[in-house]
């Protein structure tokens, strides 16, 4: 067989699920993991492959994907109705760090879903579940809840996706028929308790039992997502599907943090053209934000965070000041004031705590300052606002998964990421395997990334 530029043309064997070079077989696939045999530089689809490492196989995959979409298709069909056994990272208690187990996988039941995971991104509130303070915790768990894949199998009553279709899991469900899912005003759901927060529910399919078990014993569900597996499955409530050419590990983030960000901004806080704006914390949701604010046409941005390394980001990005409050002389909130002449017209606090929330909405302008609650924090103890703060006509407000109604808005930034409209890549600073899932957390604690994505 010919080569081209160096690279050795490949060819998929759907039968054998091979990947060959004239009758060498370089890869094998067994389960959901690529063995490969021969290590080198391929092409393949009209694509160059550097066939180093096994994540370098989930290029093949999406690549298999769009040349056979019926064989994978029919492929995948293979497991229907069975017990899948996989991998999962399970935390089997707080503070500990996340074990690599086999897991089985039940089948879905009506109106839910299985997925085969091939990306997952880490949020801070994974963290916060494992966080000693945290005591509405339960475990085990699955955690991950800001992930992509492709549906392996779908229980009766799903209308709504099909075995092949690339999706991503939604942790905020969107039933389409309740009095929140109706109105334009919220993208809360009557699926959710009013009193919880959307991190301690969901910890079970509706029929309240488990579809996880390890050494024989049930494991949790995460948010309704559990993405930390590589199969999870979900209620058909819980998940959007998108178009079949999204890149997975980079829409994966639209799972939480970039649309909790961004949709903060723009569905909540309404930030207007040529207005002032404060973000406090730079991690995903924060610059997500940011990268909206810019997008909306604000004339200044004041990026505020304790990590100085995080300011050559945000200004990359649209930040056109950025403080350290630990370097300052006094409160920040004071400084954004005087630098401002009166406040901002938007402040949102990405950080979580009293501390950093009470600061968001003091340096926001009287008669019409807007603070937007994002971040929430472990173990805080609550704010505290006086009635005057709000009588001089400032307002404060929440909000979760960025106001987006899932199933109705994730496609179409799915579009607007494709079109360009936004820079989902500024976010990952790291791409793992699942197996280092630890490092991944020690990362973001150290403060040293922004967005890991976890590859299967």
């Amino acid at each position: 067989m010919a080569e081209s530029k160096g690279c050795l043309q490949l060819k998929y064997d759907s039968t054998n699920d091979m990947m060959k070079y004239g009758q060498r077989c370089i890869a094998t696939k067994k389960e959901s993991d690529w063995r490969i045999k021969e290590q080198g530089s391929y092409l393949f689809n009209g694509s160059s492959i550097q066939v180093t490492e096994r994540a370098s196989w989930i290029e093949v995959e999406e690549l298999l994907k769009e040349k056979f979409p019926r064989r994978v298709s029919q492929r995948k069909m293979g497991t229907k109705g069975k017990v899948i056994k996989c991998k999962a990272a399970i935390a089997w208690e707080a503070n500990k760090p996340l074990c690599i187990e086999e897991v089985e996988v039940a089948p879905p039941k009506a109106h839910e879903v299985r997925i085969q995971m091939i990306a997952t991104a880490l949020c801070h509130t994974d963290a916060h579940v494992l966080h000693p303070e945290f005591t509405e915790a339960f475990f085990p768990v699955i955690l991950g809840h800001e992930g992509a894949g492709i549906v392996e199998s779908v229980g009766p009553g799903v209308t709504n996706c099909k075995p092949g279709d690339k999706v991503i899991p939604l942790y905020m469900p969107q039933c389409k028929k309740c009095k929140f899912c109706l109105s334009p005003l919220t993208n809360f759901c009557a699926k959710l308790s009013q009193s919880k927060s959307p991190v301690v529910q969901q910890e079970l399919m509706e029929d309240k039992t488990s579809r996880f078990t390890c050494k024989g014993k049930p494991i949790y569900h995460f948010m309704g997502t559990s993405t930390f597996s590589q199969y999870t499955v979900v209620s058909d409530t819980n998940l959007a599907k998108i178009d079949d050419d999204a890149n997975l590990e980079r829409v994966c983030l639209l799972g939480c943090g970039f649309s909790t960000g961004y949709g903060a901004a723009i569905n909540t806080a309404k930030v207007t053209p040529g207005s002032t704006c404060a973000i406090f914390g730079l991690g995903g949701v924060g610059l997500s934000a940011l990268m909206c604010c810019k997008v909306a046409g604000a004339a200044r941005i004041i990026a505020v965070d304790i990590n100085s390394e995080k300011f050559a980001k945000a200004k990359a990005l649209g930040a056109t000041d950025c403080l350290n409050p630990r370097e300052l002389q006094k409160p920040v909130q004071e400084v954004i004031i005087e630098m401002t002449g009166g406040g901002v017209d938007f402040a949102l606090d990405c950080a979580g705590g009293s501390e950093a929330m009470k600061a968001a909405l003091d340096c926001t302008t009287v008669g019409w300052g807007s603070c937007t609650l994002i971040g929430v924090a472990v173990g805080d103890k609550g704010l505290t606002i006086t009635p005057i703060e709000l009588i001089m006509g400032r307002t404060i407000n929440g909000t979760s998964f960025g106001g987006y109604k899932g199933i109705d808005s994730i496609p179409k930034l799915v579009t607007d990421y494709k079109n360009k409209k936004f820079n989902l890549d500024a976010l990952v600073t790291h791409t793992l395997p699942l197996d280092k899932i630890n490092e991944a957390f020690d990362l973001m604690h150290q403060g040293k990334s922004i967005r890991t994505v976890l590859t299967f």
